[in-house]
């Protein structure tokens, strides 16, 4: 399969579309977007300005004042932006509408565009062909999605580091270094028997180095980096009564849980997400874990069991004013192992557990009746899920498609050292660093399928 390019989505290109691109629903504004070679004659055959002039009389970056309308029939009054190619967002000729905000307003204009000559967008087709026309590239775009729907303000700005090119610049900066190692190798292949500078094992090295400590930097932060997106499955588990609703409606910042001195009020699993340490927590406040007779509450410990089986993270809440008991004993024992953060809560009161008991465990101190110990419980979330020191301004890789390739291009940076060390000749060092650029390559799109490119946008949302 040919690589995506111009040619490439040629066929693609040559159709005029439009969407929505604003949300649908009631909103001051609402925006229609038309893209292609068509896009300012379609508009003109909708829109009329007051001062009579067509869009197509415009230059790039002007706007006009007038209405939608249906021959004689007038839909709504509004602007129109035209954006002449290649200085648009798509890299052609667009027209973008900006109208009142009603969902069937909108829709009534959107119609009569499509009847005068444009094709309804697929999901993410304007920036497919802003990526196809060289106006961004594959991580830029991605980060586009993360923009729109980011939950937490650390996601934002992991998404608008990626749509700032971060990702983008680093991934150059080891590229140029291993261009410079092509470069080379291509001057030994061509004159070998010239004394040629940057041949040398030390040159090679350097450059190596350098792109595997950046490529590594880049991996090891990707973890930290998916928690902050995607937030992380946590539950909240203990046995009855020791302040599990308590800790959960701490979090959430309301009474999401029910909370009684009576052991076992939990019978199921409550659910709220929040953001703690910066990390968004998909909470599920759980029935206490413990052996029982009680055929309703058994059913509530047996989903407790479930969702601790499947959790991320465990906030295991310990009453710190009794000793640990047999039930206590079994969670902890269950717990090893797991990305766990033990909660002992009611510090309100003289402590009774053994703190010998915790060895291995993080722990943080709580009285969850009176709210104290929030922050320091956040703190922890942060630093359990190693997201504490993240800086999400950084160059932290997006999803899974980009750690897969920065992991390609990584390990053939390993194997490109071994072969140099082991004494291979530089066409056998000069194979694992053109392995390690196509893998790069893909990561960014300067190489990449139609069917990768087609998976990765149509994901996005109809009208971006």
């Amino acid at each position: 399969m040919p690589p995506v390019g111009k040619k490439g989505g040629r066929g693609l290109q040559e159709k005029t579309i439009a969407a929505i691109s604003t949300a649908l629903g009631e909103s001051a504004v609402g925006m229609i977007r038309i893209s292609g070679s068509e896009a300012i004659a379609v508009a003109d055959r909708v829109f009329c300005a007051v001062s009579g002039k067509p869009l197509s009389s415009l230059k790039g970056y002007a706007a006009a004042y007038g209405e939608v309308k249906d021959g004689e029939r007038v839909i709504d009054d509004g602007v129109a932006l035209v954006f002449r190619a290649p200085k648009s967002y798509t890299g052609e000729d667009v027209v973008e509408i900006t109208l009142h905000g009603g969902r069937l307003l909108l829709l009534e204009a959107l119609r009569l565009i499509l009847e005068n000559g444009a094709k309804p967008a697929a999901p993410g087709e304007f920036t497919k062909r802003a990526f196809l026309n060289g106006k961004t590239d594959l991580t830029k775009a991605e980060s586009i999605m993360g923009l729109i729907s980011a939950k937490s303000s650390a996601e934002l700005r992991l998404s608008r580091a990626a749509h700032l090119g971060k990702i983008s610049k680093s991934i150059a900066e080891i590229e140029e270094h291993l261009l410079l190692l092509d470069a080379s190798i291509a001057a030994f292949s061509d004159y070998p028997d010239e004394e040629l500078e940057g041949v040398s094992p030390a040159h090679f090295a350097e450059h190596l180095d350098f792109a595997e400590n950046a490529l590594q930097r880049m991996l090891s932060s990707y973890e930290a980096g998916r928690v902050l997106r995607e937030g992380v499955e946590t539950a909240i588990v203990g046995k009855p009564n020791v302040g599990k609703s308590t800790v959960m409606n701490l979090l959430s910042g309301t009474e999401r849980s029910i909370v009684t001195e009576i052991p076992g009020t939990t019978r199921d699993v409550v659910e709220e997400s929040v953001i703690a340490g910066g990390v968004c927590l998909r909470l599920a406040d759980t029935a206490g874990i413990r052996k029982t007779e009680d055929a309703v509450e058994a059913i509530g410990v047996s989903r407790a069991k479930n969702r601790l089986d499947t959790a991320e993270l465990v906030l295991a809440v310990l009453d710190a004013s009794r000793p640990l008991d047999e039930d206590d004993r079994a969670l902890l024992a269950a717990l090893r192992g797991r990305t766990c953060l033990v909660i002992l809560n009611k510090n309100d009161l003289p402590e009774q557990i053994d703190r010998k008991d915790l060895q291995g465990f993080y722990t943080v101190e709580t009285s969850a009746l009176n709210g104290e110990g929030y922050e320091a419980l956040c703190a922890a979330i942060g630093k359990i899920t190693h997201t504490a020191g993240l800086d999400p301004d950084s160059a932290v890789l997006m999803n899974e498609r980009q750690r897969a390739c920065a992991a390609k291009a990584y390990e053939s940076i390993k194997e490109a050292k071994n072969a140099l060390a082991s004494g291979f000749t530089t066409d056998a060092v000069g194979v694992c660093v053109d392995d390690a650029l196509a893998a790069l390559y893909e990561l960014t799109g300067k190489r990449v399928t139609n069917e990768v490119a087609e998976e990765i946008f149509e994901h996005f949302c109809v009208g971006k």
